[in-house]
Protein backbone atom coordinates (compact mmCIF):
# COMPACT_ATOMS: atom_id res chain seq x y z
CA UNK A 1 0.00 0.00 0.00
CA UNK A 2 1.73 2.97 -0.73
CA UNK A 3 1.77 5.37 2.10
CA UNK A 4 3.00 9.27 3.20
CA UNK A 5 3.79 11.46 5.64
CA UNK A 6 1.58 14.45 6.36
CA UNK A 7 2.86 17.29 8.05
CA UNK A 8 2.44 16.18 12.07
CA UNK A 9 4.24 12.98 11.12
CA UNK A 10 1.42 10.61 10.59
CA UNK A 11 1.21 7.36 8.52
CA UNK A 12 -1.27 8.24 5.71
CA UNK A 13 -2.22 4.97 3.28
CA UNK A 14 -4.04 5.81 -0.16
CA UNK A 15 -5.24 2.47 -2.33
CA UNK A 16 -4.65 2.40 -5.80
CA UNK A 17 -7.15 1.13 -8.53
CA UNK A 18 -7.22 1.42 -12.34
CA UNK A 19 -5.36 3.03 -14.66
CA UNK A 20 -5.30 6.47 -16.47
CA UNK A 21 -5.46 9.94 -15.10
CA UNK A 22 -5.30 10.20 -11.10
CA UNK A 23 -8.62 11.12 -9.39
CA UNK A 24 -8.52 11.33 -5.58
CA UNK A 25 -11.21 9.66 -3.51
CA UNK A 26 -12.56 11.26 -0.23
CA UNK A 27 -14.55 9.24 1.42
CA UNK A 28 -17.61 9.80 3.58
CA UNK A 29 -18.59 8.70 6.86
CA UNK A 30 -17.70 10.65 7.78
CA UNK A 31 -14.36 9.43 8.73
CA UNK A 32 -15.02 6.12 7.02
CA UNK A 33 -12.18 3.55 5.89
CA UNK A 34 -12.14 4.02 1.92
CA UNK A 35 -12.91 0.74 1.32
CA UNK A 36 -16.05 0.91 1.33
CA UNK A 37 -15.88 2.75 -2.45
CA UNK A 38 -14.39 -0.18 -4.28
CA UNK A 39 -13.74 0.70 -7.77
CA UNK A 40 -16.68 3.42 -7.85
CA UNK A 41 -18.94 1.16 -9.60
CA UNK A 42 -16.56 0.60 -12.59
CA UNK A 43 -15.39 4.03 -12.73
CA UNK A 44 -11.55 2.53 -12.49
CA UNK A 45 -11.50 0.75 -15.84
CA UNK A 46 -11.43 4.79 -16.96
CA UNK A 47 -9.03 6.66 -14.05
CA UNK A 48 -6.76 5.82 -12.01
CA UNK A 49 -8.90 6.17 -8.75
CA UNK A 50 -6.49 6.73 -5.07
CA UNK A 51 -9.11 6.17 -2.47
CA UNK A 52 -7.65 8.25 0.73
CA UNK A 53 -7.75 6.65 4.05
CA UNK A 54 -7.89 9.56 6.48
CA UNK A 55 -5.94 9.60 9.49
CA UNK A 56 -7.27 6.90 12.03
CA UNK A 57 -9.44 5.10 9.40
CA UNK A 58 -8.83 1.90 7.61
CA UNK A 59 -5.37 1.58 7.06
CA UNK A 60 -3.97 5.06 8.10
CA UNK A 61 -1.95 5.77 11.33
CA UNK A 62 -3.86 7.47 14.41
CA UNK A 63 -2.77 10.58 15.34
CA UNK A 64 -1.35 11.41 18.84
CA UNK A 65 -3.45 14.64 18.40
CA UNK A 66 -6.88 13.24 17.91
CA UNK A 67 -8.40 16.49 17.13
CA UNK A 68 -6.64 16.79 13.95
CA UNK A 69 -9.31 14.63 12.89
CA UNK A 70 -11.47 18.13 12.23
CA UNK A 71 -12.68 18.67 8.94
CA UNK A 72 -10.72 22.09 8.51
CA UNK A 73 -7.83 20.34 9.73
CA UNK A 74 -7.63 17.39 7.40
CA UNK A 75 -7.63 19.45 4.68
CA UNK A 76 -3.62 19.53 5.13
CA UNK A 77 -3.10 15.77 4.57
CA UNK A 78 -5.08 16.24 1.04
CA UNK A 79 -2.49 19.06 0.62
CA UNK A 80 0.58 16.72 1.92
CA UNK A 81 -1.25 14.08 -0.75
CA UNK A 82 -0.89 16.18 -3.49
CA UNK A 83 2.77 17.39 -2.94
CA UNK A 84 3.41 13.56 -2.71
CA UNK A 85 1.96 12.75 -6.26
CA UNK A 86 3.69 15.49 -7.57
CA UNK A 87 0.74 16.77 -9.07
CA UNK A 88 0.12 20.40 -10.05
CA UNK A 89 -3.47 20.05 -10.13
CA UNK A 90 -5.66 17.18 -7.87
CA UNK A 91 -8.96 15.91 -10.01
CA UNK A 92 -10.84 15.57 -6.78
CA UNK A 93 -14.20 13.48 -5.34
CA UNK A 94 -16.01 13.65 -2.52
CA UNK A 95 -18.30 11.44 -1.39
CA UNK A 96 -21.12 12.20 1.04
CA UNK A 97 -19.24 13.52 4.28
CA UNK A 98 -16.01 13.70 2.09
CA UNK A 99 -17.64 16.56 0.06
CA UNK A 100 -16.94 18.72 2.94
CA UNK A 101 -13.58 18.18 3.06
CA UNK A 102 -13.38 18.41 -0.58
CA UNK A 103 -14.36 21.56 -0.84
CA UNK A 104 -12.69 23.01 2.26
CA UNK A 105 -9.86 22.18 0.28
CA UNK A 106 -11.02 23.73 -2.84
CA UNK A 107 -11.59 27.16 -0.93
CA UNK A 108 -8.09 26.73 0.58
CA UNK A 109 -6.26 25.65 -2.27
CA UNK A 110 -8.72 27.07 -5.35
CA UNK A 111 -5.22 26.82 -7.97
CA UNK A 112 -4.72 23.15 -7.09
CA UNK A 113 -8.09 21.34 -7.83
CA UNK A 114 -8.13 20.39 -11.77
CA UNK A 115 -11.66 19.58 -11.60
CA UNK A 116 -14.12 18.89 -8.50
CA UNK A 117 -16.85 15.98 -8.04
CA UNK A 118 -19.62 15.95 -5.02
CA UNK A 119 -21.51 12.99 -5.20
CA UNK A 120 -24.66 12.77 -2.99
CA UNK A 121 -22.66 15.61 -0.68
CA UNK A 122 -22.99 17.23 2.96
CA UNK A 123 -23.53 20.31 2.87
CA UNK A 124 -22.47 21.29 6.32
CA UNK A 125 -19.37 23.12 4.71
CA UNK A 126 -21.52 25.93 3.13
CA UNK A 127 -24.20 25.77 5.69
CA UNK A 128 -27.00 24.76 3.50
CA UNK A 129 -30.35 24.05 5.69
CA UNK A 130 -32.01 20.69 4.12
CA UNK A 131 -35.84 20.97 5.55
CA UNK A 132 -37.38 18.05 7.08
CA UNK A 133 -40.10 17.81 3.94
CA UNK A 134 -37.38 17.72 1.45
CA UNK A 135 -36.47 14.30 3.19
CA UNK A 136 -39.50 12.80 3.62
CA UNK A 137 -40.62 14.01 0.12
CA UNK A 138 -37.62 12.14 -1.50
CA UNK A 139 -38.38 9.37 0.89
CA UNK A 140 -42.29 8.84 0.17
CA UNK A 141 -40.95 8.03 -3.36
CA UNK A 142 -40.32 4.57 -2.02
CA UNK A 143 -43.65 4.17 -0.26
CA UNK A 144 -44.13 0.67 -2.70
CA UNK A 145 -41.19 -0.76 -0.82
CA UNK A 146 -42.34 -3.57 1.86
CA UNK A 147 -40.44 -2.24 4.65
CA UNK A 148 -41.62 1.93 4.05
CA UNK A 149 -43.99 1.97 6.94
CA UNK A 150 -41.31 0.96 9.26
CA UNK A 151 -38.61 3.38 7.62
CA UNK A 152 -40.46 6.12 7.45
CA UNK A 153 -42.05 6.48 10.75
CA UNK A 154 -38.42 6.43 11.79
CA UNK A 155 -37.35 8.90 9.36
CA UNK A 156 -40.41 11.68 10.84
CA UNK A 157 -38.93 10.40 14.46
CA UNK A 158 -35.13 11.73 12.87
CA UNK A 159 -36.37 14.98 11.56
CA UNK A 160 -38.16 16.09 14.09
CA UNK A 161 -35.63 15.14 16.62
CA UNK A 162 -37.28 12.69 18.76
CA UNK A 163 -35.35 10.15 16.93
CA UNK A 164 -35.20 6.26 19.62
CA UNK A 165 -32.36 3.97 19.92
CA UNK A 166 -33.05 1.96 16.93
CA UNK A 167 -34.45 4.66 14.36
CA UNK A 168 -30.96 5.33 12.40
CA UNK A 169 -31.01 1.23 12.03
CA UNK A 170 -34.08 1.12 10.84
CA UNK A 171 -33.74 4.17 8.34
CA UNK A 172 -30.78 2.14 6.55
CA UNK A 173 -33.12 1.15 3.47
CA UNK A 174 -33.20 4.60 2.35
CA UNK A 175 -29.50 5.22 1.53
CA UNK A 176 -29.83 2.55 -1.15
CA UNK A 177 -31.74 1.79 -4.66
CA UNK A 178 -32.40 -1.93 -3.90
CA UNK A 179 -32.77 -3.06 0.15
CA UNK A 180 -30.89 -6.48 -1.26
CA UNK A 181 -28.23 -9.17 0.08
CA UNK A 182 -25.21 -6.01 -1.31
CA UNK A 183 -26.91 -3.31 0.27
CA UNK A 184 -27.39 -5.06 3.84
CA UNK A 185 -23.55 -6.01 3.62
CA UNK A 186 -22.42 -2.56 2.91
CA UNK A 187 -24.75 -1.00 5.22
CA UNK A 188 -23.62 -3.82 8.03
CA UNK A 189 -19.60 -2.59 7.64
CA UNK A 190 -20.14 0.95 8.08
CA UNK A 191 -19.80 0.44 12.06
CA UNK A 192 -16.57 -2.04 11.36
CA UNK A 193 -15.15 0.97 8.71
CA UNK A 194 -15.83 4.08 10.98
CA UNK A 195 -13.71 5.29 13.58
CA UNK A 196 -16.38 6.31 16.36
CA UNK A 197 -13.83 8.70 18.24
CA UNK A 198 -13.28 10.72 15.01
CA UNK A 199 -17.08 10.96 13.73
CA UNK A 200 -17.76 13.74 15.94
CA UNK A 201 -14.51 15.55 16.18
CA UNK A 202 -14.79 15.76 12.00
CA UNK A 203 -17.28 18.36 12.70
CA UNK A 204 -16.66 20.03 15.91
CA UNK A 205 -16.64 23.96 16.52
CA UNK A 206 -14.24 25.56 14.03
CA UNK A 207 -14.58 22.43 11.44
CA UNK A 208 -16.91 24.53 9.11
CA UNK A 209 -16.65 28.48 8.10
CA UNK A 210 -19.84 28.58 5.72
CA UNK A 211 -19.70 32.37 4.62
CA UNK A 212 -15.93 32.50 4.02
CA UNK A 213 -16.28 29.17 2.24
CA UNK A 214 -19.17 30.26 0.56
CA UNK A 215 -16.72 33.34 -0.89
CA UNK A 216 -14.05 31.19 -1.80
CA UNK A 217 -16.25 28.80 -3.87
CA UNK A 218 -17.48 32.08 -6.08
CA UNK A 219 -14.30 32.44 -6.97
CA UNK A 220 -13.23 28.73 -7.65
CA UNK A 221 -11.70 28.34 -11.72
CA UNK A 222 -12.19 24.35 -11.81
CA UNK A 223 -15.42 22.88 -13.27
CA UNK A 224 -17.61 21.20 -11.09
CA UNK A 225 -19.93 18.13 -10.77
CA UNK A 226 -22.74 17.74 -8.32
CA UNK A 227 -24.46 14.38 -8.40
CA UNK A 228 -27.70 13.65 -6.14
CA UNK A 229 -30.20 11.07 -5.98
CA UNK A 230 -33.29 11.16 -6.96
CA UNK A 231 -34.96 9.60 -3.69
CA UNK A 232 -32.05 10.45 -1.35
CA UNK A 233 -33.09 11.25 2.16
CA UNK A 234 -29.10 12.54 3.00
CA UNK A 235 -28.79 14.92 -0.06
CA UNK A 236 -32.17 15.35 -1.03
CA UNK A 237 -31.90 16.73 -5.11
CA UNK A 238 -33.10 20.14 -4.40
CA UNK A 239 -30.05 20.88 -1.24
CA UNK A 240 -27.67 19.44 -4.15
CA UNK A 241 -29.05 22.01 -6.72
CA UNK A 242 -28.29 25.03 -4.23
CA UNK A 243 -25.44 23.48 -4.02
CA UNK A 244 -24.60 23.89 -7.30
CA UNK A 245 -25.26 27.24 -7.60
CA UNK A 246 -22.58 28.56 -5.40
CA UNK A 247 -19.64 27.74 -8.20
CA UNK A 248 -19.43 29.70 -11.24
CA UNK A 249 -18.50 26.87 -13.35
CA UNK A 250 -21.06 23.91 -12.12
CA UNK A 251 -23.70 20.98 -13.41
CA UNK A 252 -25.53 19.18 -11.00
CA UNK A 253 -27.54 16.07 -12.33
CA UNK A 254 -29.85 13.63 -10.33
CA UNK A 255 -29.59 9.98 -10.98
CA UNK A 256 -33.14 8.38 -11.47
CA UNK A 257 -34.26 5.97 -8.88
CA UNK A 258 -30.79 6.63 -7.18
CA UNK A 259 -30.09 6.86 -3.62
CA UNK A 260 -26.93 7.92 -1.16
CA UNK A 261 -24.84 5.36 -3.31
CA UNK A 262 -25.37 6.34 -6.71
CA UNK A 263 -22.61 3.99 -8.15
CA UNK A 264 -24.01 0.83 -6.39
CA UNK A 265 -27.98 1.75 -7.30
CA UNK A 266 -26.47 2.08 -11.30
CA UNK A 267 -22.87 2.02 -12.08
CA UNK A 268 -23.68 2.02 -15.74
CA UNK A 269 -25.44 5.69 -15.19
CA UNK A 270 -22.92 6.76 -12.92
CA UNK A 271 -20.02 5.83 -14.70
CA UNK A 272 -21.14 7.56 -17.91
CA UNK A 273 -21.79 10.59 -16.14
CA UNK A 274 -18.58 10.99 -14.62
CA UNK A 275 -16.90 9.81 -17.04
CA UNK A 276 -18.32 12.39 -19.32
CA UNK A 277 -17.49 15.31 -16.92
CA UNK A 278 -13.97 13.89 -16.24
CA UNK A 279 -13.49 14.00 -20.48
Amino acid sequence: MPAFTAPDGTRLVYHVDGEGPPLVCLPGGPMRASSYLGDLGGLSAHRRLLRFDLRGTGDSQTPGDTTSYRCDRLVEDVEALRVHLGLERLDLLGHSAGANLAVRYAARHPGRVGRLLLVTPSVLAVGIDIAPRDRLAAARKRSGEPWFAVAYAALEEITQGRATPGAWESVAPFWYRSWDRAARALQAADAEEKNHEAVPVFAADGAFEPQGTRAALAELPAPVLLVAGEVDVAAPPRAVGEFAGLFPRSEWVVQPRGSHYPWVDDPEHFVGVVTKFLG
